[in-house]
């Protein structure tokens, strides 16, 4: 008994990790529930009044705020979508002995560790009315082609879904081919021997015990589209208009005018979708894996 007590981990060890996740996280989700039912404002910042579903209220009632949840979810199931399937394939092609496979993984992993606000400049330059992509297109005779991509709805989103993609789809692709080199070639060997082709191979094999892979990739990159924020404001600040605005950049512009009670209540409503989505999706994915 006494050997058992000297071979558990100290739980005092633990107290600073959690005195540092409670300081910087559990309270200020719990100051900012409390501050979303108050009118807090510029006028009424260190007095503000319980104000009751006021907040939640008002935002319900904003044609704006229904519009960039619809953008949220958009954005997020787009690009979860793309990034998994695309990063799955890469993985896929990968992990055969191919010529110059870590140069190619290094290539597609390269987007992920360049800063988003450089990208955002990037693209944003290149998707200009002006840019490079129209003057590409106009070199090549395509100039019908050519049109302002940031400047209308369907374009601009899909501009930002795009670069979402590039950007991450290479880091799912690592998390993927983690996932394949983690299954034995035990498994292949007798599936060859039974007579298995090429597909039954990949539909009973290679699907199922990949599962715990895309797990992970799918909940992090749900939870990443539904919070997203940076990209979305680097390149087109939620416009036109608000074709692109999301609930994080909602939420950004109300707090700087000052609405701050109500922006607080958007947070909670965006904290609240995350963890429900983010939730689901893994306990889907979970109960679908495979022991190996």
């Amino acid at each position: 008994m006494e050997k058992q007590k000297k071979s558990l981990y100290p739980l005092w060890t633990l107290a600073p990790a959690l005195i540092v996740y409670t300081v910087f996280s559990v309270v200020p989700i719990a100051i900012s529930l409390v501050l979303s039912f108050t009118d807090w404002n510029m006028n009424r910042m260190f007095e503000p009044k319980f104000a009751g579903l006021v907040n939640y209220i008002a935002l319900l009632q904003d044609p704006v705020f229904l519009r960039s949840i619809a953008n949220t979810f958009i954005f997020a199931f787009a690009t979860t979508i793309l990034k998994t399937g695309i990063g799955f394939l890469l993985a896929l092609a990968l992990t055969k002995k191919v010529a110059a496979r870590g140069v190619l993984r290094t290539i597609y992993y390269a987007p992920c560790v360049i800063s988003i606000t450089v990208v955002g400049v990037l693209f944003k330059s290149i998707l200009a009315n002006r840019g490079l992509l129209n003057n590409v297109l106009q070199m090549i005779g395509l100039g019908g082609v050519a049109r302002d991509w940031l400047g209308s709805y369907g374009t601009a989103m899909g501009s930002v879904i795009f670069v979402e993609t590039w950007m991450w789809a290479g880091f799912n692709m690592f998390i993927f081919i983690s996932g394949l080199q983690a299954i034995s070639a035990d498994y292949y060997e007798s599936a060859t021997l039974d007579g298995a082709t090429a597909f039954d191979k990949f539909r009973h094999i290679t699907l199922p015990l990949i599962v715990p892979s895309m797990t992970v990739v799918v909940t992090l990159s749900i939870a990443g589209g539904l919070k997203v924020f940076d990209i979305i404001y680097v390149i087109t600040n939620g416009g036109p208009g608000f074709d692109t605005q999301v609930l994080a950049t909602y939420t950004y512009q109300s707090f700087s005018l000052g609405f701050l009670g109500e922006s607080t209540a958007g947070s909670v409503i965006l904290a609240v979708i995350v963890v429900i989505i983010s939730f689901t999706m893994n306990r889907y994915f979970t109960k679908r894996e495979v022991e190996m």
